[in-house]
């Protein structure tokens, strides 16, 4: 971080200086080799710092700087071998939900049918749960869901790990970095320590476990194992992503947050394994992230007795809406496309308001998002696993030529937004 700083406030000549005095105190055979280093990056250092924009947020890019990423793009050779994905085998339909809605909540009628009215607008037709509709309204205690968060966790995770590693012809051995993805449970050790022991990784396979991040952790995800591989060339990543919304059902909670949370959310578990081998697929080129600022109260959980209590603002589509093309367009001009180049976009729709608001935001039609309307119709709100099953979705239905660009997004608590560029090969 100093060195950073240093970078940061001094000139060029000035930081010359003060490296060249740090390597006198170096051997002789290694100063010339170090010199070439310093130079090349004083001078890339210098380059990003006279090019980055001046006056105005820009989102987080890796490594640090707006302008590094599209060096970071040209040499990228991360790619998205497989995805898989695993659902349990309880359905809730939106005909259950209306049945249910008025029975287990103690709201005044005019609220119902209002409820009711937002029921046929949400546009989510199914959605899967991991225990039929008449348990998962029932009220447990928190250490009872939470154990049936584990077990059900593990199960899921391990059906989409293992279809992901098989559609890749990959060994579990053959993985350099687990990332476990999951907002809907509590669980130590986490996820990947479980898949460890029942799948057979290696002893020494990294893990990174995401458990704060929401929705926007599969994207998220994508970008960190793009990360990983750029510092480990010919790696490969395993990305498992688990939620279980239906576990946080809280029938005593009407808050306009809760009743929401239980039209949207379905259970459900998705995998994606990216190469740096060169595997085929689409390639990352880039991620980045933008937190909005002082949004802190936009989403997320609360923990009480009882259990997980959502927290999310009624404006968050608007939020979204209101931002989103910019945050897009300058997203891409930084790497040097545009709206135009992009062919396949791969949003996380939250629900139907906020798909709706980043179509018109963006001037997308509905064919354009039609895979983000089918996941949203067929399993709901996945929370993180979301951006996969979409993917998955873009992948085995619709294609893109190869050479052909991608934009991938999603959002969750911070509240913040996760953008990937990718291109199919």
């Amino acid at each position: 971080m100093a060195g950073r700083n240093l970078v940061g406030r001094a000139t060029k000549r000035q930081y010359l200086t003060v490296a060249r005095m740090m390597y006198s105190l170096l051997p002789p055979s290694s100063v010339l080799v170090g010199t070439r280093h310093l130079n090349k990056f004083v001078n890339s250092a210098a380059s990003a710092r006279n090019l980055a924009p001046k006056g105005r947020a820009t989102l987080s890019t890796y490594p640090g700087g707006a302008n590094s990423s599209s060096e970071q793009s040209n040499s990228c050779r991360c790619s998205i071998a497989a995805t898989a994905t695993a659902l349990p085998p309880h359905t809730i339909t939106r005909d259950d939900v209306k049945y249910y809605m008025g029975r287990v909540f103690d709201i005044p009628e005019r609220k119902l049918e209002a409820m009711m009215s937002i029921v046929d607008n949400a546009q989510v037709h199914k959605r899967h749960a991991i225990f039929p509709i008449e348990y998962t309204v029932e009220p447990r205690a928190l250490y009872k869901t939470n154990q049936e968060y584990i077990e059900h966790a593990v199960k899921l995770g391990q059906e989409a790990a293992e279809k992901c590693l098989e559609r890749a012809s990959l060994r579990p051995d053959e993985v350099d970095l687990i990332i476990t993805v999951s907002c809907t449970g509590f669980m130590i050790p986490s996820l990947d320590a479980h898949l460890i022991n029942r799948m057979g990784f290696r002893s020494n396979v990294r893990r990174m476990p995401f458990t704060e991040l929401g929705c926007a952790a599969g994207a998220m995800a994508l970008g960190r194992a793009a990360d990983f591989l750029k510092a480990h060339p010919g790696g490969n990543v395993l990305i498992v992503a688990v939620e279980l919304p239906s576990l946080t059902f809280q029938r005593k909670d009407i808050s306009q947050a809760n009743l929401i949370s239980s039209i949207l959310f379905g259970d459900g578990a998705a995998a994606a394994l990216v190469s740096g081998n060169g595997a085929p697929g689409p390639k990352i080129l880039v991620s980045e992230t933008y937190t909005f600022p002082d949004s802190l109260g936009a989403m997320g959980f609360d923990l009480r007795d009882s259990g997980f209590h959502i927290l999310l603002a009624k404006d968050v589509p608007e939020m979204i809406g209101a931002k989103i093309r910019e945050l897009v367009d300058d997203f891409l001009q930084r790497h040097g496309k545009t709206h135009k180049d992009i062919k396949g976009w791969i949003l996380h729709p939250g629900g139907a308001r906020l798909l709706g608001n980043v179509e018109i935001a963006l001037g997308l039609t509905k064919c354009q998002t039609q895979p983000s309307w089918e996941i949203l119709g067929n399993v709901g709100n996945l929370s993180s696993a979301t951006i996969l099953f979409i993917l998955q979705e873009w992948l085995e239905k619709r294609p893109l030529n190869p050479g052909e660009y991608a934009l991938a997004a999603a959002f969750g608590p911070g509240f913040s937004a996760e953008f990937l560029l990718l291109q199919w090969t």
